[in-house]
């Protein structure tokens, strides 16, 4: 049981997880022992509420397929228990991401001041570049 939040938690039968031999270097190890972990997280079939499963579907991640299943890889660990809590705590993550709604930015105008400001600046920076020239005409 996966706990989302105080009212949400995810089955372990909705959680599709298999151990698989890790990729890149680690010695004799890493060819024997499939220590990483291949999450399946199907959003469409799950039992979560419709606001998570909206959220997750328009999310433009690359962990989400096309067919709306979430598939994460875990293997920076060296033992299986390590990386399957690192791979549930990342499916957490990217569900409570999804949740959490953005502020509405506004927009606001620079004031008179800041502008005036930005306008010194830029001809003090051009009375020092025409000084640098050979032929100072100003």
């Amino acid at each position: 049981m996966l706990k989302i939040s105080n009212n949400v938690e995810i089955a372990d039968w909705e959680i599709d997880m298999t151990a698989i031999r890790a990729q890149g270097a680690g010695g004799q190890n890493v060819n024997k022992v499939s220590s990483a972990i291949h999450l399946r997280f199907d959003i469409k079939k799950s039992t979560l509420p419709d606001f998570y499963k909206e959220r997750l579907l328009a999310l433009s991640d690359s962990r989400i397929t096309s067919d709306g299943v979430i598939i994460i890889k875990a293997q920076s660990h060296r033992t299986q228990e390590k990386n399957r809590d690192d791979a549930l705590q990342r499916l957490k993550n990217l569900i409570v991401s999804a949740a959490v709604v953005q502020k509405v930015r506004r927009a606001t105008r620079a004031t008179k001041g800041s502008q005036r400001k930005r306008m010194d600046k830029k001809t003090q920076r051009g009375r020092i570049k025409n000084l640098r020239s050979k032929n100072n005409d100003d």
